[in-house]
């Protein structure tokens, strides 16, 4: 372990942090509703408890009354439309969901299932008559519901599910049928015990043609006792997320009235005729599944404050615990104090920070989209991929800074009563529902290979693979970089063609360029491997999974770079002061380490020196060495209700 203790350069001036001021830069417009959720976790506190105490169907009793009893509060609804006992706001019901994310997760997921899946299924996908029978009893959460999508043998492929729902004309019904196991739905939240309602994905056939995928409400509990014509299993004891009875459902020719469809893109008229606005079957499954992005969007915050818990605590022990005499020869040296500890925990606050600003951006633009503000299909499409790529980047934050905050508590992390257990178990499944990341980061790729054109929505892997085959690889770049990178490098840095290695290293423009640049390159890198593979008449399907590495990494960049601007953009709108300097910091900090942690691919492709290589890591010590003093502040600024921290052994 270094002994680099926490001496910044001679000269510096430190930075003091206004905690209450920066929460307020953190909470944005959607404060009042972050501290409703505050105030109900610390009321609730004792669910913590009761996570590791009660058996699991107590605990899911439990987390149902205290989801509805929050319900009472106001703070679920806020997505739903005023008339329905909502709060008109979605930009505000996804601030609350995220500030949930500090407290226990079942009582999150729980949350997100009957509010945001279920009944945003219903609002999004319905019409007025499915929002009068149903919203008001949802809102409240007198009427539980689940949203039954996933089956057993399709995860993220849902165009091909195995649920058929037959149009009876004769009846005027459809006849929900579960064909095989492997089209049972599984991992359905709220099933196993609790739903009353199902939202079911299944296969339309009408006059004997398919139809492609529809959603239909149908009745899974009638009192309280499973419907006829309906199984119901329950999934059992998960790795995590216990309170939540996720379980798995047959159906076996259940009839339900034609008015069951939610029919805002399609219907079918009493005699049998298939009806849509969108002729397209593909870009109407496009369509439909993009009214559901607010999921992908929630379940990204959550994950982000779920991390901010996790660094609260070890940072707040990393300055109590001390160990070793390392500086003096009769006092053990603080944890933080050591360069090794800063190194693990700063640059993953500095993460977290960036993550916060970039969520802001696409929580923003959720709420202009489904507010009609911005509601043409760019801007939609634009939503789609930044929601799925910002979930993938800030899930898999939240898994790592877990795993690593753990570590840094030692053995006493070790305990569930300092939250480590059930953070690292109930958040794990994040990187995988609402969309499994890697897949994600397809969808980001192929709105940045087809640059959001209006085939977008119509195109799987193979007409992806045919269509940028059929541009020039200037084309991609051009239809989908908004830089036109060198020209403002030459424009912004000095050293022209050496920008690289003559910009001030703390320069944000030199940051911006550098990781512009990157994804640009990658971007150019996977249309001409697509090209070269259909040149040489390899099947696309072929050509599509041996660029598969290379399509994850253009997206992964091409987030990473949407990141860093959020938050070089939020430092650059504050007004002058310590708080400004403070997030300068941090912006540097996570700049540099993510130039440092690809440095090989920056070194391959002429970018970085081996001196300046050197040079980055040095500055990254030294940033560590600034933000130290600051590290405690910087995480009570997130407003962590201390109830949650839970943990008196490790922050006092």
């Amino acid at each position: 372990m270094s002994t680099d203790i926490a001496t910044p350069p001679s000269g510096y001036v430190q930075p003091a942090v206004d905690i209450a001021a920066l929460t307020e830069v953190l909470d944005g417009e959607y404060a009042e509703i972050r501290d409703l959720v505050r105030t109900n976790l610390a009321t609730y506190a004792s669910v913590l408890v009761d996570a590791e105490e009660l058996g699991i169907d107590e605990y899911r009793e439990r987390v149902r009354a205290l989801v509805v009893e929050m319900a009472a509060t106001g703070q679920t609804g806020m997505g739903f439309p005023k008339e329905y006992g909502g709060g008109g706001d979605i930009g505000a019901s996804i601030a609350a969901f995220e500030t949930l994310a500090f407290g226990d997760l079942s009582v999150l997921v729980k949350v997100g299932v009957q509010f945001g899946l279920f009944g945003g299924a219903l609002l999004q996908l319905g019409t007025e008559r499915h929002h009068d029978a149903y919203l008001p009893d949802v809102i409240t959460g007198k009427l539980m519901g689940c949203f039954a999508m996933t089956e057993t043998g399709h995860g993220s492929n849902v165009q091909a599910l195995g649920t058929v729902a037959t149009y009876d004309a004769e009846s005027r019904e459809f006849v929900i049928t579960t064909p095989d196991d492997r089209a049972r739905k599984d991992y359905i939240g709220n099933a196993a015990r609790h739903a009353e309602l199902a939202v079911v994905f299944a296969q339309l056939e009408v006059a004997g043609k398919s139809e492609g995928v529809h959603a239909f409400v149908v009745p899974v509990r009638v009192d309280g006792e499973v419907a006829p014509g309906v199984r119901i299993e329950d999934d059992g004891r998960k790795m995590g997320l216990n309170g939540v009875d996720n379980g798995r459902i047959w159906f076996d020719g259940v009839r339900v009235p034609r008015e069951a469809l939610l029919n805002r893109f399609a219907d079918v008229t009493p005699e049998g005729v298939y009806e849509s606005a969108i002729e397209s079957p593909n870009r109407r499954f496009f369509t439909m599944l993009g009214t559901l992005v607010q999921g992908r969007v929630s379940v990204g915050g959550g994950a982000i404050n779920a991390a901010k818990v996790a660094l609260a605590v070890a940072t707040k022990y990393a300055v109590r615990r001390r160990q070793f005499k390392a500086t003096s020869d009769t006092e053990e040296q603080v944890l933080l104090d050591y360069g090794l500890h800063q190194r693990r925990l700063l640059p993953l606050i500095a993460r977290t920070y960036a993550l916060h600003f970039a969520q802001d951006v696409v929580r923003t633009q959720l709420h202009e989209v489904f507010s009609g503000i911005r509601d043409d299909e760019e801007s939609r499409r634009e939503l789609e991929s930044r929601a799925a790529g910002t979930k993938a980047l800030g899930t898999w934050h939240a898994t790592r800074v877990i795993q690593e905050c753990r570590e840094a508590c030692g053995g006493a992390g070790y305990l569930a009563v300092n939250r480590f257990a059930a953070l690292k178990a109930d958040s794990d499944i994040f990187t995988t529902f609402e969309g499994d990341n890697h897949v994600l980061l397809q969808l980001v790729a192929k709105g940045l290979l087809t640059g959001y054109a209006s085939e977008f929505g119509d195109m799987d892997q193979l007409d992806l693979v045919r269509y940028v085959t059929g541009l020039a690889v200037e084309t991609v770049i051009e239809k989908t970089s908004a830089h036109k990178l060198l020209e403002r490098v030459r424009d912004l840095l000095p050293g022209g063609d050496e920008w690289d290695q003559e910009a001030g290293l703390l320069d944000s423009e030199y940051h911006l360029a550098m990781v512009r640049f990157r994804e640009e390159h990658m971007l150019a890198g996977a249309a001409r491997r697509l090209k070269r593979g259909m040149d040489q008449k390899t099947d696309p399907g072929v050509v599509f999974s041996q660029v598969q590495d290379h399509v994850i990494a253009v997206a992964d960049a091409h987030v990473e770079r949407l990141v860093l601007e959020a938050f070089v953009e939020k430092v650059r709108s504050l007004p002058d002061g310590d708080n400004k300097v403070a997030l300068g910091l941090l912006c540097d900090l996570f700049a540099l380490t993510t130039i440092e942690k690809d440095r090989a691919w920056f070194m391959e492709h002429g970018r970085l020196t081996v001196q300046r290589s050197k040079a980055i890591s040095r500055e990254v010590n030294d940033l560590c060495r600034k933000v130290r003093p600051l590290a405690v502040d910087l995480v009570d600024a997130w407003g962590v209700p201390p109830e949650m921290l839970r943990a008196p052994d490790l922050v006092g």
